[in-house]
């Protein structure tokens, strides 16, 4: 995340999130407080935003985003006790799929705040960090 205020400003949000909250709650719960934090620190985002999925270049349905911040990042938010493999890898779909530069794999149900970067790889050729 060297470089890239964006998602460095809203892992920060997150932080502040899990700190006042802690791990236990429902991922909407979450949802709500990340919402405020955005808008505390400045950002643009769309909570729930319906949002097309490709197949390569076609159209082939829809899915809600639980938050897209400044049109460019999409947001993946849960509420476990431990990530899978699984769950990282429906953020990289999603990123690719909703054709966005990057999305974020947030996790608020551990006892530290999990977060993962995702790529779109049509954007800067790789996927994750």
């Amino acid at each position: 995340m060297v470089g890239d205020r964006l998602t460095y400003k809203v892992i920060g949000c997150a932080m502040k999130v899990h700190s006042k909250m802690g791990p236990g709650f429902q991922e909407v719960i979450y949802q709500r407080c990340l919402a405020i934090e955005l808008e505390n620190s400045g950002l643009s985002f769309v909570r729930e935003a319906s949002q097309p999925v490709y197949y390569g270049e076609i159209q082939v349905g829809t899915r809600r985003a639980d938050f897209v911040v400044e049109s460019s990042v999409i947001l993946e938010l849960k509420a476990l006790i431990r990530l899978e493999d699984a769950h990282i890898a429906q953020a990289k779909n999603y990123t690719v799929a909703y054709d966005f530069p990057k999305g974020l794999l947030l996790n608020f149900g551990s006892k530290s705040l999990e977060y993962k970067l995702m790529f779109n790889p049509k954007y800067n050729g790789s996927t994750t960090t």
